[in-house]
């Protein structure tokens, strides 16, 4: 019998593969907190005892107690497997040992700091890509890592804690995890741990109490976790109850962010995955030039090699226009009728720099020509 629902439809070859690969994958917990000394590692621990109390061959990759007694407590009957050792500038680090994990094959790995960046002469960059290799070999994982190192949310960690962090995770590797779970504590009890040596060394706890370990930006830090967890646990619920019975939500959806080579860009492009996400949308990356693309100078190089990664982790479409003799309005429109989009995204400070935009005029004219396009103006948080 035919099914008549108006939106099923057979599945392509290429999702049932997808389907076979992800039954072999192994799964991947994730502990994630608002800030260093939560928890995460001590409850990760636990749960890695409790696995091996109920037969799991469990084993450690990689653990970092940072000297907290009761963290290297839990560590005692747990098999570490031996990192890997790597020569740089004469120094020997020790790395995550990859391949000796594999060739180990627990049915679970615990691997600390998911956000590391590897040291130079590492078969990879990042830690993350590190255990997408682990979690394709069909063993399960259990790692950590606290809401700052999230992509999108790097522009909002800034603002809050005035400290730009440089070790990201992409938000689209988090959204893979089997299972998210927040270790939360109230900022008091986190800043009475620190003033009792619980999470740094002596000397660090004075700074970290006055500057990072503030009141305030662990408030904001806890909310920020409590409300990204959220929504992770809302986009479950939907996948598992199937939220077609009243059509696809956001299908439609297409949002287009119109970039330049000014400092915001990147803030830009963060706060329009946020929207695509939530919305279920498309996102596409837009920058109109006045110059070929092969004559940009070595910082606009850069600049869009930096758009070309957040596009990539974003799974984002980057479009490059060449102005012309054009009005910048008018490739935007161009652009954005060629997607089919439905909201646009402008930088408050890309609006000063074209001459165009000081009346206001680059709104009007989108606005003017287009129907059915929201078009967003945000703020260059300067």
């Amino acid at each position: 019998m035919e099914h008549t629902h108006p939106y099923f439809r057979r599945r392509t070859p290429e999702e049932i593969l997808n389907e076979i690969t992800e039954s072999t994958r192994g799964k991947l917990k994730l502990y994630v907190g608002a800030a260093p000394g939560v928890g995460k590692t001590y409850k990760m621990l636990q749960d890695a005892i409790d696995l091996k109390k109920e037969g799991k061959d469990v084993a450690i990759g990689l653990i970092e107690t940072h000297g907290r007694i009761e963290t290297e407590a839990q560590i005692r009957d747990l098999e570490q497997i031996p990192l890997l050792p790597i020569s740089y500038k004469g120094k020997t680090f020790y790395e995550l040992n990859v391949e000796g994990i594999i060739e180990r094959n627990p049915d679970v790995v615990i691997i600390d700091e998911l956000a590391h960046t590897n040291i130079p002469g590492s078969n990879n960059t990042k830690r993350y890509l590190d255990v997408s290799l682990i979690l394709e070999a069909g063993i399960d994982v259990l790692s950590a890592v606290n809401i700052q190192h999230l992509e999108s949310v790097n522009d909002i960690v800034q603002q809050i804690t005035g400290v730009k962090v440089r070790e990201r995770i992409p938000d689209t590797f988090v959204q893979k995890a089997h299972e998210v779970q927040l270790i939360d504590v109230p900022p008091e009890t986190l800043r009475k741990r620190l003033s009792e040596g619980k999470i740094y060394s002596a000397e660090k706890i004075e700074q970290s109490l006055s500057h990072f370990f503030t009141i305030n930006n662990l408030s904001a830090l806890r909310e920020l976790a409590l409300r990204e967890v959220a929504n992770d646990v809302d986009e479950r619920i939907e996948q598992i109850s199937g939220s077609l019975q009243n059509g696809p939500i956001g299908v439609n959806e297409k949002i287009l962010v119109c970039v330049h080579y000014g400092p915001t860009a990147e803030k830009l492009i963060r706060r329009g995955w946020r929207m695509a996400n939530r919305m279920k949308a498309e996102l596409y990356i837009l920058n109109v030039t006045s110059e070929k693309l092969s004559d940009a100078g070595q910082l606009k190089e850069k600049k869009v090699n930096d758009w070309r990664l957040l596009a990539e982790q974003f799974n984002a479409k980057l479009i490059f226009e060449e102005r012309g003799k054009r009005k910048p309005a008018a490739v935007i429109i161009e652009a954005a009728k060629k997607c089919g989009v439905t909201q646009i995204l402008l930088g408050q400070s890309a609006r000063t720099r074209w001459e165009e935009i000081r009346k206001g005029s680059i709104v009007n004219m989108i606005m003017r020509e287009t129907s059915n396009i929201d078009i967003h103006i945000v703020a260059d948080g300067r």
